[in-house]
């Protein structure tokens, strides 16, 4: 299967229902996949070939749902982009996918196109949704007897960063992709079922979203509820406003319902709440099933796994401090240092196996699956006698900033730029929202009078906001632990 059938399979079953929210539009399932096809088609068209890379650069919204699934219809590989990142970080990946296509809208279509591309790297042409070509699209008659796609293997490049540096491209398939909403559907608690109302206010660039959450809707000919960005206000008149009854969300957004009074009443129609992406802190947990009556159930996973592995849902017993037990057709152990597997509740490395992992990294495919199936997570838990998942930390010194793998040589070789800085050292710090946060030790060059603003300043002009450091501290050197080779300004592992 290619996974745009799945609007394809809801638009024949629930072809009346309701598929998507967004503002004052709705879409319905036999709307939404003629759609698709009209976008596949002027795709096919538009020079595009089988297996060529098309980014997708839009907010949360029917535009990118309509353009993500037409992509794939037409047998093109996504390439959702975080809207968070900088015209240069989107050029960067672009650049690495060699893309041939970049959908957006009209004033990041002005603003990229004013980047000075770096030397071999060209921006694609833009389609901006909603101008001409994207409208006649739209408006063209249906083609009564359908169109033939090229099939393609490859559905998705999803942008991850690695201890490395610079980020690169998860190589997602389709089987990869539907494989993870099969094993999900097949939990004792089903997350999405027909008639629920899913609450998607997590940006659809990140694979939680995309396929954790769109694809379970698709699946299950549900209606998810779109939204831009998370407003603690703005939410809970949207939860009640529509029926809401799934939240698929991350620890922030608890954080703050749990601290509104009015949730209790505005929240009493859920009859589901999911969290990702970073540990739920256990106050937050009880403040919110004491106001809602609902627990929060938790999960973990990656991109590289499509990207779910674990969840208490697969027991449906919420379980704080645990991320559940391995889904139906995933083989999770944890390993010691000798990849000898541990089982007697200690801790090692979580290592797993499945139809859902990627085909390793863009282009090659290296650093995927071992020749038995096996990926090594970088992630350390430990096992309870159930076979329940709890997270203890990291075995590199990648960060995980609200589910966002921050690598800290990519910081450093950022920060590292700046005329005043003589060194730098990026290391993660616990935070009680983010699971993680980033923080930056500086040390100045003699006499320049570098100041902690003028650091900031410089890293949220050159990156995306969930790289910058949320700590700056300059100091006289750097901590012992932290130095390694490359860290001075002679040695930046990129240009």
């Amino acid at each position: 299967m290619n996974l745009a059938d799945l609007v394809r399979s809801a638009a024949q079953g629930a072809p009346d229902r309701v598929a998507l929210v967004s503002g004052d539009e709705r879409v319905t399932w036999s709307e939404l996949d003629a759609r698709v096809e009209a976008v596949a088609r002027g795709l096919s068209k538009a020079g595009p070939e089988g297996g060529d890379r098309v980014a997708i650069l839009l907010p949360n919204g029917i535009e990118f749902v309509v353009a993500w699934f037409g992509a794939l219809r037409a047998g093109l590989v996504g390439v959702p982009q975080t809207r968070s990142l900088t015209d240069a970080e989107v050029v960067g990946q672009l650049g690495d996918c060699g893309a041939t296509l970049l959908i957006t809208d009209r004033a990041r279509a002005a603003s990229l196109a004013a980047v000075e591309e770096p030397k071999g790297v060209r921006v694609p042409p833009a389609l901006v949704v909603g101008g001409a070509e994207w409208t006649g699209w739209l408006a063209a008659p249906a083609d009564p007897a359908g169109c033939e796609y090229p099939g393609t293997a490859l559905a998705a490049l999803i942008y991850t960063s690695g201890t490395s540096g610079r980020p690169r491209g998860v190589m997602l398939t389709h089987e990869a992709l539907l494989a993870n909403v099969e094993q999900t559907s097949r939990m004792a608690r089903v997350p999405v079922g027909t008639g629920d109302v899913v609450l998607l206010v997590l940006p659809l660039s990140h694979i939680y979203a995309l396929n954790g959450a769109l694809s379970h809707v698709a699946a299950h000919a549900a209606t998810a509820v779109l939204a831009e960005r998370f407003d603690p206000v703005d939410s809970l008149d949207l939860i009640e406003r529509e029926g809401v009854t799934h939240l698929v969300g991350a620890p922030p957004m608890y954080v703050a319902w749990s601290m509104m009074p009015e949730a209790a009443r505005r929240l009493q129609r859920i009859r589901l709440a999911v969290s990702g992406s970073a540990p739920l802190p256990r106050d937050v947990y009880d403040r919110f099933r004491e106001i809602t009556g609902q627990p929060i159930y938790e999960g973990y996973g990656m991109t590289e796994a499509a990207p779910i592995l674990t969840s208490t849902l697969v027991a449906d017993s919420p379980l704080p401090g645990s991320v559940g037990r391995a889904l139906p057709g995933v083989d999770l152990r944890v390993v010691d240092d000798d990849g000898v597997q541990v089982t007697d509740g200690r801790a090692g490395e979580i290592v797993v196996r499945g139809r859902n992992l990627f085909a390793g990294y863009w282009p090659e495919g290296g650093g995927g699956p071992d020749s038995d199936g096996w990926f090594a997570t970088g992630d350390l838990g430990r096992l309870d006698a159930s076979s329940n998942v709890y997270l203890t930390g990291r075995k590199t010194g990648l960060i995980i900033v609200s589910g966002f793998n921050v690598s800290p040589r990519e910081v450093e070789d950022v920060l590292i730029r700046h005329p005043d800085v003589d060194e730098v050292a990026v290391s993660g710090i616990a935070h009680p929202y983010t699971g993680q946060a980033v923080k930056a030790f500086v040390v100045p060059r003699p006499g320049s009078g570098l100041t902690v603003a003028s650091v900031n300043a410089f890293a949220i002009a050159r990156l995306a906001r969930f790289k910058s450091p949320t700590a700056v501290e300059l100091v006289q050197q750097l901590p012992p632990e932290l130095r390694r080779p490359g860290k001075g300004r002679a040695t930046p592992s990129s240009p």
